[in-house]
């Protein structure tokens, strides 16, 4: 059939939102091109099903439901009065689709090992200037909105803020995979609450209790789902197999892997090397490289890699202890001390199995308040609009440290 003479105004049908409607033929294509395709073959939310096993939805998902929120904000804000054109909701429903475009495989896991000093923010936004190339200038408004440059601030706000549509779709949708209720927000009815002042995105004062809502499922959901401790081990063992592999590669020992993976795993790549020729490898990259190379390196005569690997492949993980406060030196000293006896490691490798990490969590932050409008039209920041005080708390930084360590040592 003729490319020219597809039907483009497609339907998807979600299982959270149900029929999605693709609005016009420049989605449509840049939906169909590779560097998009590419994100139904990378998770959403990387290990987490070794803890919740539906969670296995993936980044086309995320980015398609975030097009069809933002195609429903767009609506409620035209009844409200604000002017948006067809060219900015255009824009906007580009900007949404491709936010997390840049994301490789199993996302964060990747940022820490085989790509250096790069956020997957900037490969999202490298994505776009050579798509903005292939469509001929035609995403230009949508790169502006997004780089935060163009002069309507509140649309900025949408792609990127405390409540914007990125939250909106990936706790709801998070929520629906891994069956964790607590994170069920009402999009919908955040949505129809918004509205726009001075040129800041903004939520009536009725909506108060769903932002409330919002803000303490989103706590519940990291220390639930995103910082699980189980899914938090998992990802220090990718993250450690990686950097493994890493090291062997530029070594010169022969570590099998994809064409793609190879290059990440045998260059340097930082900031100012992701050319356009890195950004093409990149694109050929996704979960698939990593979970067949890692099935092969389980055998891998390096016993440092095929333990780890297999630790991935079998679900056999480190164990992980999760402290209130800073962990004491002398303590990890007696741990490592204990494994590398027990294992017979060198130092350099024992930090492969014994390491310490510390992770964050705030609900809410202050810097970038969600403001709340009152009838009068008078705005204040949702934790001083709410009477609610646990947002006062959550605006307070949650700090723990983790240490991992082999379970045979128990």
């Amino acid at each position: 059939m003729n490319k020219n003479t597809t039907n483009k105004l497609k339907i998807l049908n979600d299982p959270v939102y149900g029929f999605i409607r693709i609005p016009n033929s420049l989605i449509f294509d840049i939906i169909e091109h590779p560097y998009f395709q590419r994100l139904r073959r990378v998770s959403q939310m990387g290990l987490s099903n070794l803890v919740y096993p539906g969670a296995n939805h993936t980044r086309f998902h995320h980015a398609v439901g975030c097009l069809d929120l933002m195609q429903k904000t767009v609506r409620v804000l035209r009844v409200k009065g604000i002017d948006i054109s067809e060219v900015e909701e255009n824009a906007l429903c580009i900007a949404i689709l491709l936010h997390d475009v840049g994301h490789g495989p199993f996302s964060h896991a990747l940022e820490h090992s085989i790509v250096e000093g790069i956020t997957h923010e900037e490969i999202s936004l490298k994505y776009m200037y050579q798509l903005n190339e292939v469509f001929k200038g035609k995403l230009s408004l949508a790169i502006d909105i997004f780089t935060g440059k163009y002069h309507k601030k509140y649309m900025h706000q949408l792609i990127s803020s405390q409540l914007d549509i990125d939250r909106l779709d990936y706790l709801k949708r998070d929520s629906f995979y891994t069956g964790v209720a607590e994170g069920n927000i009402s999009s919908d009815r955040l949505i129809a609450m918004m509205n726009v002042v001075d040129d800041e995105l903004v939520i009536e004062k009725k909506g108060i209790y769903s932002v409330e809502k919002f803000l303490i499922a989103r706590r519940l959901m990291y220390w639930q789902v995103y910082l699980h401790k189980t899914s938090l081990v998992a990802e220090s063992v990718l993250v450690k197999v990686l950097q493994r592999a890493k090291e062997l590669a530029q070594k010169g020992e022969a570590v099998l892997a994809s064409e793609a993976l190879n290059y990440f795993l045998r260059s340097k790549i930082d900031k100012e090397s992701f050319d356009k020729n890195v950004l093409k490898v990149f694109s050929q990259l996704d979960d698939f490289d990593i979970i067949s190379a890692i099935k092969s390196w389980m055998n891998h005569e390096d016993v440092v890699l095929s333990y780890l690997s297999k630790m991935i492949i079998n679900r056999e993980l480190l164990k992980i202890e999760m402290h209130d406060k800073q962990i004491k030196n002398q303590y990890i000293l007696l741990i490592q001390d204990k494994v590398k006896k027990q294992f017979n490691l060198s130092d350099s490798d024992l930090d492969y199995f014994v390491f310490t990490g510390e992770i964050s969590n705030q609900a809410y932050n202050k810097e970038q308040p969600i403001k709340i409008v009152s009838k009068k039209g008078t705005l204040k920041d949702i934790a001083k609009a709410s009477d609610q005080l646990n947002l006062q708390a959550l605006s307070k930084p949650v700090t723990k440290q983790f240490l991992c360590y082999p379970k045979k040592l128990i």
